[in-house]
């Protein structure tokens, strides 16, 4: 742990250790460290497996995976003076991946991701990161954009929660748009606050189909304050995006889905992108199901028309290397 006359402005650095790790949501969870509001931390976090895949890991690996043990967090950590009724301001100053990543997709039976049904077989993607790119098959690139997908603090209820639904006082919100830069509100709903962080992704598109984004070990600088002056009831965010996968406004390619349950249309918009990858781009369905969880966007066009809704899945075509400027 660093002092704050580090020269990087660093207050804490905290490592990914195994008594620094944890895997569930509890209240009654000792810190590994207390802090001061306002305090700059640098937190070590693991792959969102707990360290179960490596660069070198194969589908094989998928077969000893234990899910008890994902979205391995860094934390808690007790922020001195925050009380429930609070609001916890979380500024993302710095987000560095480790030059690798995967994206999983679970067999089928485990129910995981949007079209577990169509994809009964576990396969797995692990991604070269370099010069802000993400290389998948064909030339293809995907922009990298890291961020945290799993931050929050604890939740007032007793007992141990599970860390797959994100809460309202955060957790695996999975928000994409939360990297360097941007400023998150959270409600504190227990004494000290009780902060943990990790799941990072190099990149995702919005809906992370697969259950999966882009997975990948990172630090993550970010900065703790106290607000007593502010109460929110759910999270809430500054951001500057980036609002596409390829972070601008550019051509992309739009399958839609449409009906009375929004689910349902997210299916239908997504099983349209695989149909249209694998005809047009020559990808197999499982590339195609995994680069949609890591570049496709889907956005709600409307919601009002009822009975029935609309969802489209969008795709930047300059990620293929005939499309690129």
């Amino acid at each position: 742990m660093s002092s704050a006359s580090d020269p990087d402005g660093v207050d804490h650095h905290l490592k990914a250790t195994d008594d620094a790790v944890h895997t569930d949501w509890d209240k009654d969870r000792e810190p590994v460290l207390t802090v001061d509001s306002g305090d700059v931390l640098e937190l070590e976090c693991r792959d969102s497996t707990n360290g179960q895949l490596g660069p070198d890991a194969t589908v094989a690996d998928l077969a000893q995976l234990d899910v008890d043990q994902v979205h391995a967090l860094t934390g808690p950590i007790a922020v001195d003076g925050a009380r429930p009724g609070d609001t916890l301001q979380i500024d993302l100053l710095d987000v560095e991946h480790r030059g690798w990543g995967y994206t999983l997709v679970l067999p089928g039976e485990a129910g995981f991701g949007l079209l577990p049904e169509e994809f009964p077989e576990p396969s797995l993607h692990v991604w070269d990161l370099e010069d802000g790119m993400a290389r998948f098959v064909d030339g293809i690139e995907v922009p990298l954009h890291p961020f945290p997908g799993t931050i929050g603090v604890a939740p007032a209820e007793p007992g141990v929660h599970d860390t797959n639904p994100p809460r309202a006082v955060g957790g695996n919100l999975d928000i994409k748009h939360l990297t360097a830069g941007s400023r998150l509100f959270l409600p504190t709903a227990v004494e000290d606050a009780l902060f943990s962080i990790g799941d990072c992704h190099a990149a995702q598109g919005d809906g992370e189909v697969c259950i999966t984004g882009i997975e990948a070990p990172m630090s993550v600088t970010c900065r703790l304050t106290v607000r007593s002056d502010l109460e929110v009831a759910r999270p809430q965010f500054e951001t500057s995006g980036p609002f596409t996968p390829t972070g601008r406004d550019e051509r992309a390619f739009g399958t839609t889905g449409i009906g009375d349950d929004l689910r349902g249309a997210a299916k239908d918009a997504v099983r349209d992108m695989i149909d249209h990858l694998v005809t047009e781009r020559g990808l197999s369905r499982e590339q195609a199901y995994v680069l949609c969880s890591a570049a496709v966007d889907l956005k709600l066009n409307q919601v009002v028309n009822a009975p029935n809704w609309t969802v489209s899945a969008y795709l930047p075509e300059s990620v293929f290397p005939d499309e690129q400027p």
